[in-house]
Order: structure tokens, then C-alpha cells, then sequence
């Protein structure tokens, strides 16, 4: 991944971050508040020896600096601890002395740094002071030659015993700084592992590659539709209404030799607003003045009755079981549409429609109208939408941004081509209208000055297209009667 990549996907999920960043920070901050303050005081011990001269200074500081990493050793042994557990007033055991003391030697020095830390700062000065006057007496001890009176090793306290002044842990400033770095760090990670496992078709570029298909269009999700009435009507310039005249315009040159007059409908799994476009591309191309029939051939979640506040009780189920002709079960949806619902449920919907009833059915309406749209079941969970495609003259498929799977859309076309369907092309739907995409969506809306004046992600189109198709399997209010001509 590039260095854009990753900023895109800490724009995307930076949430992410933010809660890596809380978490880590949450929990520190709990344990730093449980933690017992800790004091440190610290002596500085000069080691000497003996010289006379300027070479024997020279062996004499070597000979120092040598000693002083074994000395750093006997500080944090357990002979100086015995020694200093002795004292009464330290009130210590050996073992207790041992891990409150730490020693290092200053590099390149005859310097020696023992630190006495403990949850008492006068208790830490007290040990302090036992174990320098302690060290001192045992270095003297040791290194003081069988025989003779003085040692040639001289320790000397040259700094402290110097308390803190504060407790030296915990630090909770630094401790949430460390913390808010690490969470940002795991939530980076997370967010970017999660984009990496991610599967779904995220750009248009994506499922083009995919579907080896042109995308006829890119349709942006509107949220806003949830909490409004789904009405809708012509003349609409929201930016999912632009979308749709855009596939609707790219349908009829996508293939100027072979012209397109039956379309399926479909996608690949349920829930990718395949019957609300369905319903809108119908609603546009008679809007363009075609005489257009709208086919619900989903015989198993039926729902463009329900869209169009239709009867549905009769429908393409009624014809194909010959109880009545096509022109008793056909509705009138306002000047240029017809709609033929599916009708009762069958039990066998795929024996039904790749019936030869059904065929003269879609060869009879490619005479009688200027476009049919059909509207068929996903391609995945059954085999409806692929029968109805190798009897139509081009199928649209339809993937959901951040939805669909590439292995769903790649499934999807495989079972299009087993059956010698023609594929037109993809619709990339419900994209997202936020992030530098929905920059262009929001630009090229037309709205009213007082939508200009208030939330600038609201088009003035409320009965536009966009309300019936922005969310998919949701039945829309009744239509308004002045939309499509005088009614239906």
C-alpha cells in the first residue's frame, strides 16, 4: 500500500483510531491511578587508589574503573542487604533491602550511582544512608590486603544521599503519552488490517475488473430518504436522479448494433437495490417518452407492486398459469409505464419462468413495447435471475458500494456467462455521498435558496427519484397523481 492508501484509510476508519486511542488511554489511566507513589533517593560514590606518579596514575585509573563494575554487583548483593537489614531503624529484610536498591557505573568514570527507591520517601533517604556508610565500610574490608592496615581502594560519598522531591512513579503524564501513542499505533494497525481483509468492491475501477464489464453508472446512497416519504416523480435534479438518467442514456448506446428492448434487473445477493432501480429506470425511460412495461419476475420476495402501491395479488403468475392474458393483469402507472406484478407465490418459480409460456411472454412485449424491464431474483441464492437473462436481450447487474463481495460479483458474472446471458455492464449503487466522491455529488445538485441557506447535504428534489430508490426493500408512500402524465 501507498502512503495515499494509508491516509485514505485512516480517513475512512477513523474511528478506528480514535477508539485505540481511548482504550489504551482508559486503561493505563486505570492502572497508573491503582499504583502506589514511588521515591528515590540516590548516592554517588568516587572509587580512588593510591599513586604516585603519572603512570602509576594512569594504572591506578584503570585499575578504578574496573573495580567500579564489580562494585555495582556487591551494591545489589545480598551481603550489603544482610548488612543493612541489620540496622533497627531500617525495619527491612534482607530480601526487601535487595530489590528497593539499584547500581550503575557511570561510563568512563570512577563514578558509581546507587539508587534506594521505596514507597516512603524517609525510608528511602534512611536506607540510603545505611547503605553508603555500609559500602563503604565492606569495600574497605575487601579490598584491604591480608596483613596490612590500610586498603589501596579508597570509596568515597561524593553526591547525596539527594531524595527526588517527588514520587518518581507512576508518571502519569508520560504514561498517557506512551499510551495514546500505542493505541494510535493499534488502531492504525487494526484499521489497516481490516482494509486489507476487507473484500468488498469499493470503486467502480474495482468492479469493472471484476465483472470485466463496463459500470454504466455510479448511484449515490441518500440517507436521508429513511426519514422521509418515499414519493417521487419527473423533473427530479438530485444527484441519484442524475445517476439514473446517466445509466438510463449509457443503456441505449451501450450497444447501437444490438439494441437493447428486454433488460433483467438483478445482482448478486439480496439487499443491493435492485428493484427500487429497477422502478426508477422504468420511470425515467417513460419519462423520456418510451412506452415502457416493468416485469416483477422476483416470484419469491415480490416488491414492485409494493414500490408503486399496486394490486399484486394478480400478475405474471396469472399468466403463466393461464388463468388470465397479459392484457387483464397489466396496470397502468401515469402516461408511458405498465406494470405486471408477479402475482401469487409459486412453489416453483425457476420451472415457471423457463417455461416456453414465458419465453413468447418477453417476445410478445418486445413487440408491443419500446423497453421492458424485468426484474429478477439475486443470481447467488437462486438460479431465477440467470433463466430470465438468457431469454432477455441484456442484463444489468447491479453491486453494492462496500457491500458486495468481489467473489459475490465474480460468482454473479460466472453464472450470467453459464447460461449465455449478455451482461451490459454494472451499476456501482448506494455510494457513499461523503469523502472526496461525494464532494462532486453535493457540488452538482441543484438546490433551492433555503437549502442552499441550511444542511448542505439536502437536495431540494424531495419527490425526486432518489426517495424510492434509496433504500432498497422499502415500500414507498402513494405516488403523487400530478407525476408521469394525469395518473395511473
Amino acid at each position: 500500500m501507498e502512503l495515499k492508501n494509508y491516509l485514505r484509510v485512516a480517513r475512512k476508519r477513523w474511528w478506528m483510531l480514535l477508539l485505540g486511542v481511548v482504550a489504551s488511554c482508559s486503561l493505563v489511566g486505570v492502572v497508573t491511578a491503582q499504583m502506589s507513589p514511588q521515591y528515590a533517593t540516590s548516592v554517588t560514590f568516587f572509587i580512588t587508589t593510591p599513586n604516585s606518579g603519572v603512570t602509576d596514575a594512569y594504572q591506578g585509573g584503570l585499575f578504578s574503573q574496573q573495580r567500579v563494575k564489580s562494585y555495582a554487583t556487591l551494591l545489589t548483593g545480598d551481603r550489603l542487604a544482610i548488612a543493612v537489614a541489620a540496622e533497627p531503624a531500617v525495619g527491612l529484610t534482607a530480601a526487601e533491602v535487595r530489590d528497593r536498591v539499584s547500581a550503575r557505573a557511570l561510563p568512563e568514570t570512577v563514578l558509581l550511582e546507587a539508587t534506594v527507591t521505596d514507597g516512603s520517601a524517609a525510608r528511602a533517604d534512611l536506607v540510603a544512608a545505611v547503605l553508603a556508610r555500609q559500602f563503604t565500610t565492606m569495600v574497605e574490608s575487601l579490598e584491604t590486603p591480608r596483613g596490612k592496615a590500610d586498603s589501596p581502594v579508597k570509596v568515597e560519598v561524593v553526591a547525596g544521599p539527594q531524595s527526588s522531591g517527588g514520587p518518581v512513579s507512576p508518571q502519569p503524564v508520560r504514561n498517557l503519552v506512551l499510551a495514546a501513542l500505542f493505541g494510535l499505533l493499534a488502531g492504525a494497525a487494526a484499521a489497516t488490517l481490516r482494509e486489507v481483509l476487507d473484500t468488498t468492491v469499493k470503486s467502480p475501477e474495482a468492479l469493472h475488473d471484476l465483472a470485466t464489464a463496463p459500470v454504466l453508472a455510479r448511484v449515490p446512497f441518500d440517507a436521508d430518504a429513511r426519514s422521509r416519504s418515499l414519493t417521487f416523480g419527473t423533473g427530479g435534479h438530485s444527484a441519484r436522479a442524475e445517476a439514473l438518467r446517466q445509466l438510463r442514456t449509457n443503456l441505449q448506446f451501450v450497444d447501437v448494433d444490438r439494441p437493447v428492448k428486454t433488460l433483467v434487473v438483478t445482482s448478486a445477493v439480496p439487499g443491493e437495490g435492485k428493484s427500487s432501480t429497477a422502478c426508477g429506470l422504468a420511470i425515467l425511460f417513460a419519462e423520456a417518452g418510451q412506452r415502457v412495461l416493468i416485469i416483477d419476475a422476483d416470484l419469491r420476495r415480490p416488491r414492485i407492486a409494493e414500490y408503486l402501491d399496486l394490486e399484486g395479488a394478480v400478475g405474471l403468475t396469472t399468466v403463466l398459469a393461464g388463468r388470465a392474458s397479459a392484457e387483464d393483469v397489466l396496470q397502468r402507472w401515469g402516461d408511458g409505464l405498465w406494470v405486471l406484478p408477479s402475482g401469487s407465490l409459486p412453489p416453483n418459480p425457476s420451472e415457471l419462468l423457463g417455461s416456453r409460456h414465458m419465453g413468447e411472454l418477453l417476445d410478445a412485449f418486445r413487440e408491443q413495447f419500446d423497453m421492458v424491464i424485468v426484474d429478477c431474483p439475486p443470481l447467488l441464492p437462486v438460479t431465477d435471475g440467470a433463466v430470465v437473462a438468457a431469454r432477455a436481450d441484456g442484463a444489468l447487474l447491479l453491486a453494492r458500494s462496500h457491500k458486495t463481495t468481489s467473489s459475490q460479483v465474480q460468482t454473479a458474472v460466472r453464472a450470467l456467462q453459464s447460461v449465455d446471458a449478455r451482461l451490459l455492464g454494472c451499476v456501482f449503487n448506494m455510494v457513499s455521498t461523503k469523502g472526496p466522491e461525494g464532494y462532486y455529488y453535493e457540488q452538482y445538485s441543484v438546490k433551492t435558496p433555503a437549502a442552499r441557506r441550511g444542511a448542505h447535504s439536502r437536495t431540494t428534489d424531495d419527490t425526486a427519484l432518489r426517495d424510492l430508490m434509496a433504500v432498497a426493500g422499502r415500500p414507498p408512500a402513494q405516488p403523487a397523481d400530478t407525476v408521469i402524465g394525469a395518473g395511473r
